[in-house]
């Protein structure tokens, strides 16, 4: 009689000390676990082979990209489930060569050898970064990890993004389907636009200028002369394609280059949005220097960056090994209070701080739903291991949003001359009238 998943679903609630919360069903047909809830579904003896050789977020992540395992049901749900058996116990609660120590835990661990057949480490799956020696944040390290996460295609970009083509949180008015994502996105460019007090005349620095939406907006909408560098040789030529298009070349230059490069300051403004995450702790100061040295004096910063949650202990934080090892390579994210401190080291002068977390999970949301209803297209541009590390990623970041563990922040930041006088308005959230549409 099968009975693979009574079996998985006995050794695994052994192991974790806790009952599944999800429905387990196996490579032989048989299911267990609570009724009505979302299934997971255990396609082979190497889904549990992985999580033996790397138990916890990585086994699991290579099992799913590698179509090992796979969800019925709520996706969201799911992972909303299985989330909570981390964040409810505690992440870094026991290691494991304290958990094999409980007699009961090594037993379960026997089990699983016995159940997940011949005890050979599964290989990962290619999409998996294949890390080389050498520090980190180098300009050929960056180069690396930018395009390993960049490089994927503009057309999968398309699929996920739409044709806003703005990689970063939108800023919506109204949650769907009252409000579009391309919508929410215009008012996002112009929101940054207005909080930089940009106009015609002005130079304006795009640091990670993607796919150039937001190069293009300030210079359509605001008349001023933008310089968009970026490390992905793929959003370059799809940027500079676009710009062409709109018959804005007179207006705005798109680089390959690393904005430590960047040598024809001074600017009037400098955006940075969605790119810090990519600077790591030991650069960021640097990063915010460069930055400081490229404006003019009473020049605007506006660094629009994900946070994630303080510590206790900060030398224990530890970077998400999934997002790590295939989506964001050496990626780093630092708690708000950090970010503006370092900025203030800098010489910045941090006018305003804005939290717009639940905006993130509506953005990550809809490219969830882009990215399934062209299911087909995207595996075909991609292939199946690409499309479901993304499906994965955005999805467990929307809950991620939703549920506070990580946040995003808009910081405005003034090179503030020695004069003392800021330009800003009495009222600082008077932005001033939106651009047009």
């Amino acid at each position: 009689m099968p009975d693979a998943a009574v079996r998985l679903k006995g050794l695994l609630e052994q192991l974790l000390g806790v009952p599944l919360p999800v429905r387990i069903r196996t490579w032989d047909g048989s299911q267990a676990g609570p009724p009505g809830a979302p299934t997971l579904v255990v396609r082979n003896r190497r889904a549990v082979r992985r999580l033996l050789f790397k138990p916890g977020e990585l086994g699991l992540a290579r099992a799913w990209v590698a179509g090992d395992i796979d969800i019925e049901g709520d996706l969201y749900a799911a992972l909303d489930l299985l989330a909570g058996l981390v964040w409810e116990r505690g992440e870094d609660a026991r290691s494991l060569a304290q958990a094999l120590r409980d007699p009961e835990v090594r037993a379960a661990v026997r089990g699983l050898v016995r159940l997940g057949g011949l005890p050979l480490p599964p290989a990962p799956p290619p999409e998996e970064v294949r890390r080389a020696r050498g520090h980190l944040h180098t300009k050929r390290t960056d180069r690396r990890a930018i395009s390993h996460h960049y490089d994927v295609g503009n057309d999968f970009y398309e699929i996920v993004l739409g044709p806003s083509m703005v990689y970063s949180c939108a800023y919506w008015s109204a949650p769907p389907p009252d409000g579009t994502l391309e919508a929410a996105q215009h008012d996002k460019l112009d929101l940054v636009c207005r909080k930089l007090a940009l106009g015609p005349g002005q130079r304006l620095l795009d640091v990670g200028c993607g796919w150039g939406s937001m190069a293009m907006h300030a210079a359509r909408e605001y008349g001023v002369s933008v310089v968009g560098v970026t490390l992905s040789h793929e959003q370059a030529a799809y940027a500079r394609k676009r710009i062409a298009g709109e018959g804005l070349t007179d207006k705005v230059e798109i680089r390959v280059q690393d904005y430590r490069d960047v040598d024809d300051g001074p600017y009037d403004a400098v955006s940075s949005v969605g790119m810090a995450e990519h600077v790591g702790a030991e650069r960021y100061l640097e990063y915010a220097d460069v930055l400081y040295r490229l404006l003019k004096p009473g020049g605007r910063l506006l660094n629009h960056q994900i946070g994630r949650r303080p510590q206790r202990d900060e030398s224990s934080y530890q970077v998400d090994e999934f997002i790590d090892s295939y989506v964001f390579p050496d990626g780093e994210l630092q708690p708000i209070g950090v970010t503006v401190t370092q900025l203030e080291r800098a010489g910045f002068e941090v006018r305003d701080v804005e939290s717009i977390r639940e905006h993130y999970a509506l953005t990550l949301r809809r490219w969830v739903d882009r990215l399934e209803a062209d299911w087909a297209r995207a595996v075909k541009l991609t292939g199946p291991g690409r499309a479901r590390v993304w499906q994965l990623y955005m999805a467990a970041c929307a809950l991620a949003f939703e549920r506070n563990r990580i946040g995003v922040n808009q910081v405005l930041a003034i090179r503030t001359p020695d004069s003392g006088d800021s330009g800003m308005p009495l009222r600082a959230r008077e932005w001033g009238a939106p651009g047009r549409r």
